[in-house]
């Protein structure tokens, strides 16, 4: 195990990361239950989607793990999982057949453009500027997860406008957040835990994450929070995966001429997004804690690249999504929830391997998976998301030109709750600001490519 995972060469140890794992699945688990759910909805079985799930995740996981050597998990992904279900089936009209045979192409273009070189060089052009404010948002917007999960926010309703219609008054509302009382017993259990976690990490002790995450999951037990199973009504059988397996319908995605720009441009969607988050946790995460370096994109330009670690762990990712369709789910992408196990400790596939055995393992213990709740989990977001503040103080934000496209990566993350809309408005205004100044040589060709990528996929939406 040493051997094959480099653990001293990474500073890492076995206990470390399997820890690491665990505190990752936890972490990311919730999965299993929302994303059958979200499914369901599309006319998907909700029981063969559960187990798809579980086989997506541990896949692509597994391959993460033992191809590429990081402490990366994937899963179907949030975000992506309603766009299947709520514009493209419900909304567009297309079945969720045909929905698969979208993600499975999906997934093939990823595939190309990582063995073409095509995703490596358009991180190799992203400024380093950008890149930080990459992980510093992604810390913010999984910060914003952990405070949602904990409920310290209650979101009310206010009313903005007045129209009268047919004699009747309607009123339009909007949305506003602000500082819950703490008289939920949600919110008192997240912030116990939240305390715990940090005194934990304050003093340095080895696992403070997942400790806090168990601990907490055990004192909302006697708060009422954490719900025990009844273990004499649980089932423990294995659903079938049948009415999902290879249910993808290419042939009748392309039947209809009428619909075949809608397919095109919802294909180009799916890529787009994917992509993008992948790229955005890579760089994110792997930067923080070091394991995706300076050194590790010059391996990029040696002849042996396939060594690298970055194009290895975006191989893995791009199989993942195919392999998922196959399976009967929607796009499986690399989870940005795996900072709370790099947080932990996590250096290598070892991390990863443990989190696709739990997966595994969930299969037989799902009626008892529900148990830690999200209560636990939300303050170690939280505090992964703390950790993660430290790139913002590498950007020069007395630098306007510097200061303005990171600045919108940053807040558009968790203000539009979408880590690919953070880095597109970015990419805009990073090209906006160095046409101002004249400076639009210095800006890599990709750059623009992809800038106006996300401007027609702007306009697609809109339309």
């Amino acid at each position: 195990m040493e051997k094959f995972f480099r653990l001293k060469e990474n500073g890492t140890d076995v206990k470390t990361e399997l820890m690491a794992g665990l505190t990752t699945f936890l972490t990311m688990a919730y999965i299993l239950f929302v994303n059958p759910q979200i499914l369901a909805l599309a006319g998907m079985d909700k029981n063969a989607v559960f187990l798809a799930t579980i086989l997506a995740a541990a896949i692509g996981t597994f391959v993460m793990g033992f191809v590429a050597n990081v402490p990366f998990a994937q899963a179907p992904g949030m975000g992506l999982n309603a766009f299947f279900t709520f514009t493209v089936v419900l909304g567009l009209g297309f079945t969720w057949q045909e929905a698969l045979a979208m993600v499975f192409i999906c997934g093939i273009i990823n595939i190309l453009i990582t063995v073409t070189k095509i995703r490596k060089m358009i991180i190799k052009a992203i400024p380093v500027s950008l890149q930080y404010a990459i992980s510093g948002g992604i810390g913010l917007f999984i910060a914003y997860i952990g405070i949602k999960q904990a409920h310290f926010l209650n979101f009310t309703g206010e009313a903005v406008n007045t129209v009268v219609n047919m004699g009747e008054s309607i009123k339009y509302f909007d949305i506003l957040p602000s500082l819950t009382t703490f008289t939920d017993p949600v919110a008192q259990l997240a912030l116990i835990g939240l305390v715990i976690t940090v005194v934990l990490m304050l003093l340095k002790v080895k696992g403070s994450i997942l400790i806090g995450i168990l601990g907490t999951t055990i004192i909302g037990i006697f708060t009422g929070v954490t719900q025990l199973p009844d273990l004499s009504t649980m089932s423990f059988g294995i659903p079938s995966i049948a009415p999902t397996f290879f249910k993808l319908d290419i042939v009748g995605l392309f039947a209809d001429p009428s619909k075949v720009f809608f397919v095109i441009t919802t294909i180009f969607a799916f890529s787009l997004s994917d992509t993008f988050d992948t790229i955005g946790t890579f760089l994110g995460t792997g930067r923080k804690a070091g394991i995706f370096d300076e050194n590790d994109e010059k391996i990029f330009e040696q002849a042996n690249s396939r060594n690298s670690k970055l194009e290895r762990a975006l191989f893995a990712d791009a199989t993942a999504t195919s392999i998922g369709a196959l399976l009967g789910t929607s796009n499986t992408t690399t989870y940005v929830e795996s900072a709370a196990g790099i947080g932990a400790g996590g250096r290598t596939g070892l991390t990863s391997v443990t989190v696709g055995v739990l997966f595994l393992l969930s299969i037989f213990i799902a009626p008892i998976m529900g148990i830690v709740p999200s209560a636990a989990t939300a303050p170690a977001l939280i505090v992964v998301g703390i950790l993660m503040m430290e790139s913002f103080g590498k950007i020069r934000w007395d630098d306007f030109l510097e200061a303005v496209p990171a600045f919108f990566i940053a807040i558009f993350m968790p203000f539009a709750y979408s880590i690919t809309t953070g880095i597109s408005i970015g990419f805009i205004f990073y090209c906006i600001v160095k046409l101002c100044k004249r400076e639009g040589k210095s800006v890599h060709p990709i750059m623009y490519i992809v800038t106006a990528l996300f401007l027609v996929n702007f306009v697609i939406i809109a339309v």
